[in-house]
């Protein structure tokens, strides 16, 4: 809704604004999208910004570099020539670019590799500068990253931008426990080297729109390589965030199982003192984490129920309703009145 009133808009602020385009220089454009056709090479979408875009023009955007083989409308049509403010499709270049690069074309072919190396070292060297060196001031931080889980993924699209969206919504999924960490996003179909990239990092490899060959699907198989495929970016979301909570540390949570009223104390000069209790709620079970409750108050938590009796039988469990006989071990500080209320550490789902 709006679309042609925003259009109209636009085009009335730029006619206000003098905006304008030169036609008669070198083309700069901007990469919309691009993709890997297995029958063309690199295709990249381009929205012409400012110059007149030829075909057979050199051309380089961000690390990728070429010349204009082809080039097509928004309608499939063939073209020789794309002024300022045209969407074109075009052929030609050495790799696929990465949506949102700029485009140029240049004079000389020989340039724009140059260029185009010093962007790839540059962005090499970005990479590597990212790993930072262990001292002694920043010794423990690090430490306590590794500590940290990890979980590394291969992601693989059908297009530049369809991978640059499962890399970022994945990579959101981190949190201060687990690390969701992206080792390679690319475009194309899954091959014998993101199998290896894979196996090499102990990662799992996210297909978005895209399918290995036979091969490469017998090598991941042999390998173990998991090779997981979606279509849909909220489902490679929803089964990542599954797999890290089974990541995570498990979250525990009290769940108190009984309480019992002492209402009589036998001493032994053997086990201690014994507690004569009348089992109020629940199942008291032999072996289970308890605390004494005085007056409504905790006075000690960590405890254990060393036996268990009913008469001169010693039991696994007493319910609710039945009396018996409790020893805590080597703990002897209980009073008549006081409640004894076992519990369980049970394990939860974690959110």
């Amino acid at each position: 809704m709006g679309i042609n009133d925003l259009l109209e808009r636009i085009a009335l602020e730029a006619e206000v604004m003098e905006l304008k385009a030169n036609p008669n220089r070198r083309a700069k454009c901007a990469v919309v999208e691009a993709r890997l056709d297995k029958g063309q090479g690199p295709i990249a979408t381009i929205l012409v910004q400012n110059g007149t875009l030829h075909a057979g023009d050199v051309i380089i955007a961000g690390t990728a570099v070429g010349r204009v083989r082809t080039m097509r409308s928004d309608k499939g049509m063939l073209l020789n020539d794309a002024g300022p403010s045209t969407p074109v499709e075009i052929t030609g270049l050495t790799a696929v670019p990465e949506a949102g690069d700029l485009f140029e074309a240049v004079a000389d072919e020989r340039l724009a590799r140059e260029l185009a190396e010093q962007r790839i070292a540059a962005a090499k060297e970005k990479q590597f500068s990212s790993f930072q060196k262990v001292t002694l001031d920043n010794l423990f931080s690090q430490m306590a990253q590794n500590d940290m889980k990890e979980l590394p993924i291969v992601v693989k699209a059908d297009v530049q931008g369809s991978a640059e969206a499962v890399k970022q919504s994945l990579e959101k999924l981190s949190n201060d426990e687990v690390r969701v960490r992206v080792i390679h996003a690319g475009v194309g179909a899954i091959s014998k080297s993101d199998v290896s990239l894979a196996d090499a990092s102990n990662a799992i490899i996210i297909g978005f729109n895209v399918r290995p060959n036979r091969q490469v699907a017998d090598l991941a198989e042999r390998e173990g390589v998991e090779i997981k495929y979606y279509s849909v970016i909220y489902r490679a979301i929803e089964d990542i965030e599954a797999s890290l909570k089974g990541m995570l540390k498990p979250e525990y949570e009290e769940v108190v199982t009984s309480h019992s009223e002492i209402r009589e104390i036998f001493r032994s000069s053997k086990f201690g003192n014994i507690a004569g209790v009348m089992v109020q709620d629940g199942e008291v079970k032999r072996g289970t984490k308890c605390r004494i409750l005085r007056n409504g108050v905790a006075t000690v938590n960590d405890l254990e129920i060393s036996s268990l009796r009913r008469f001169k039988d010693d039991v696994q469990s007493v319910k609710e309703g039945y009396e018996a006989g409790i020893n805590l071990g080597t703990f002897n500080d209980i009073e008549l009145g006081d409640i004894i209320e076992t519990f369980e550490m049970q394990e939860v789902e974690r959110k």
